[in-house]
């Protein structure tokens, strides 16, 4: 099956918030997405709610409920009670868990499943009892033993963090070997049971040769580069050449 692509739609949440207006309407740029072509929209519902605001969760939930049942919801973020509470407030198909601390800008590492297995076990469970599909934030060039025992809590799907294999967009050589250890950790997590997605940096030039790599790969989740290339494109084409990088047949 060709990969799914994921609108994330933080940035064009942090671009209405930088005015006290309504507009660019979140829920709207959501609606373009799915009518063109994606099949889901991701939120990363931070503390501080510099992009994606509460208010916004109940509002996607049901334009997905009422528009498009088959798409999916896929909230992002660090599993506060606070966040949990989110979750089974919007019942999103998937919960995607970051190790990330409030303060930072963005993701940018994967869990240790060493230290903090026992509390995604934890997680993990209360989720799937909601009915929602758990997916772990892990680095791109984790090994097997890593992928064990992110397997041993409980949790359906990774999400490899590409940010470092998107870094190389200037560096064809160090673009080659990401792609491999990202392949090679993905393999790993298959090999344990967990269907692999992935997320960050990635682009429309940078999607072919990861997807070729991991025909497996079932989702990728993208913001940043979709959005901007938006400005040049506009939203609906934009989807639909990310579609076309996921090896997605798509007119």
């Amino acid at each position: 099956m060709p990969t799914k692509l994921s609108v994330n739609l933080n940035a064009i949440a942090m671009l209405r918030n930088r005015r006290d207006l309504p507009w660019p309407d979140v829920a709207s740029f959501g609606r373009i997405a799915l009518q063109a072509g994606a099949s889901g929209l991701t939120v990363h519902p931070r503390p501080d709610q510099r992009h994606i605001r509460f208010l916004d969760l109940p509002l996607l939930r049901a334009l997905i409920d009422d528009e498009f049942p088959q798409a999916e919801f896929n909230m992002e973020g660090y599993p506060t009670e606070d966040f949990l509470l989110l979750c089974e407030e919007n019942e999103p198909e998937q919960v995607t868990l970051v190790p990330d601390d409030p303060s930072q800008a963005t993701s940018d590492h994967g869990w240790d499943f060493r230290k903090h297995g026992d509390f995604l076990k934890r997680v993990t469970s209360r989720l799937k009892a909601g009915g929602m599909r758990v997916s772990l934030f892990a680095d791109g060039d984790a090994d097997r033993s890593v992928m064990e025992l992110a397997a041993a809590t409980g949790a359906a799907r990774i999400e490899l963090y590409t940010g470092p294999y998107g870094g190389c967009y200037d560096n064809p050589e160090a673009a080659e070997r990401w792609i491999e250890k990202l392949g090679q950790t993905a393999d790993f997590a298959k090999e344990f049971g967990l269907d692999v997605n992935a997320g960050h940096d990635l682009t429309v030039d940078n999607l072919p040769a990861l997807v070729k790599r991991i025909p497996h790969l079932a989702e990728v989740s993208i913001g940043h580069g979709l959005t901007a290339d938006a400005l040049e494109y506009g939203m609906a084409e934009t989807v639909r050449r990310f579609c076309r990088a996921c090896g997605q047949a798509i007119s």
